[in-house]
């Protein structure tokens, strides 16, 4: 094949090509064709510098699986989900993984097919609750005859951007109970006080980004059952479990968070978090088809077949559902328990081994996820001439990911850092992590002048208009 005039060949040497010899393509697609070596080595090159998934303790995401469940996932890269017609086993496969998942919560549905949805991730999970949820509560507001252009919900500040996107998307005004020191997780009081007959749900978050935490869906439940008796109202719950519906089920078998609880009708969750699949895959499960509306389900006869799917997006990969099911299978309650085990115990070593050090605090004393913050002891800091965007920069030289971001409002001026411990991290990884902390620490110490990080924070200049706060990506 020609490339700028010279032929190219299997024999070619990779880095002597012209194109490798080149600038990478940014503007236009290149004129010429390449090899196939050329093409896979160029864009191979382009990502090599960057962090390594496994060392990456900012995502949520998983970044390992098994080379079968790997292999099985490729083997249908090319399959299209949405095509049941052609693929109707993967339709199935789908509608088990919404059973297992949907008994896993303790539904009480009894019908065969368990009533949910497969999502490309947990933020698309996350509007398909939402949107059932407005829409149920117009249809109720509709039957009485009132006004419905004001719906609102209620979440807590430490909600995910997603729930933003949600509100703006929809028009519905997202009502906020601030998190704070003595009220780290969503405060129940204050949340029914922001409840009126306009609210279309509460979102209580099981795995907070933020902070780690679970918010207490059971307490949450019982004040919406006696706000909702004394008001003639049905304000229901939607649960955020991104990271916590893949936890609590094995960890805390009889903690009741779920379908168990009466006003909770949906739960959202993130398959390519603790589910343990390669991104994207997200799950939402209704109590029972009463709850899912009609109007939520779309019909297209134009791949050979009436198809009805409910999902904001049309294709979408299959891969992942096969992974899933491969997991469900592979692993079973009892492997998926011992790798969540696993990941906690590693996490509380960690959490402990963070909170010895002086310069350090725990957020909290509990480790309740397999995650956890920590920020700068106070007297400390005072004197400190660095910052935890400092420490995240000296850890990115050996590769790790370790997030430094502020608090959510009320909390904004406590900058933390927080590590996801995923299957994958080994207690030897750990231990290098701890490491690499330790010895990044020292350095810092001995620093005869304030960095440009804390020159700025001692000016007053909040950390987000600084331009070093980073995302701290679920």
């Amino acid at each position: 094949m020609e490339e700028v005039g010279k032929q190219v060949t299997i024999e070619t040497p990779v880095y002597s090509s012209p194109t490798m010899m080149s600038d990478a393509p940014s503007q236009t697609i290149p004129q010429h064709s390449t090899s196939e070596e050329i093409a896979y080595q160029m864009v191979k090159d382009e990502t090599f510098a960057q962090t390594q998934a496994k060392l990456n303790l900012a995502t949520f995401v998983t970044t390992y699986m098994v080379d079968s469940a790997t292999k099985l996932m490729n083997d249908a890269i090319n399959i299209n989900y949405i095509d049941e017609t052609e693929y109707p086993r993967i339709a199935l496969m789908t509608g088990k993984c919404i059973n297992m998942i949907a008994n896993l919560w303790n539904t009480p549905e009894e019908n065969e097919w368990k009533t949910g949805a497969l999502a490309i991730g947990s933020s698309e999970a996350c509007m398909l609750g939402g949107v059932a949820a407005w829409l149920r509560w117009r249809k109720r507001m509709e039957a009485q005859g009132k006004p419905c252009d004001k719906p609102n919900f209620v979440i807590s500040t430490a909600f995910q951007v997603v729930w933003e996107k949600f509100g703006q998307l929809w028009q519905i005004e997202m009502r906020t109970v601030p998190i704070t020191a003595e009220n780290p997780t969503l405060n129940i009081e204050e949340a029914i006080k922001l409840c009126d007959e306009n609210t279309i749900c509460v979102v209580p978050i099981m795995g907070v980004t933020w902070t780690a935490l679970n918010d207490d869906v059971e307490a949450l439940d019982a004040a919406l059952e006696k706000f909702n008796n004394e008001n003639n109202l049905e304000i229901p719950i939607h649960i955020d479990a991104a990271s916590g519906g893949y936890i609590l089920p094995f960890l805390k078998p009889d903690f009741k968070w779920d379908f168990r609880l009466k006003w909770v009708l949906s739960i959202s969750t993130s398959g390519h978090k603790f589910g343990l699949v390669y991104p994207g895959l997200g799950w939402v499960i209704w109590k029972d088809k009463i709850h899912l509306p009609e109007v939520m389900s779309f019909s297209v006869n134009y791949l050979g077949a009436n198809i009805t799917q409910v999902g904001l997006n049309f294709s979408r990969p299959a891969a992942q559902v096969l992974g899933q099911y491969y997991q469900f299978i592979r692993l079973g309650f009892d492997g998926y328990k011992e790798i969540q085990q696993a990941c906690m115990d590693t996490a509380t070593y960690a959490h402990s081994e963070i909170g010895k050090m002086e310069q350090f605090k725990v957020y909290s004393d509990e480790v309740v996820n397999p995650l956890f913050i920590w920020h700068m002891e106070q007297e400390y800091q005072k004197d400190a001439k660095w910052t935890l965007y400092d420490l995240q920069a000296e850890l990115q030289i050996s590769g790790w990911m370790v997030p430094a971001y502020t608090l959510p409002k009320s909390l904004e001026d406590l900058i933390v850092m927080r590590i996801v411990v995923r299957n994958g991290m080994s207690r030897d990884m750990t231990n290098m992590l701890l490491i690499d902390i330790k010895n990044a620490v020292e350095k810092l110490d001995k620093l005869e002048y304030p960095t440009t990080t804390r020159i700025a924070l001692d000016k007053g200049e909040h950390p987000k208009k600084m331009g070093f706060a980073r995302s701290h990506s679920r």
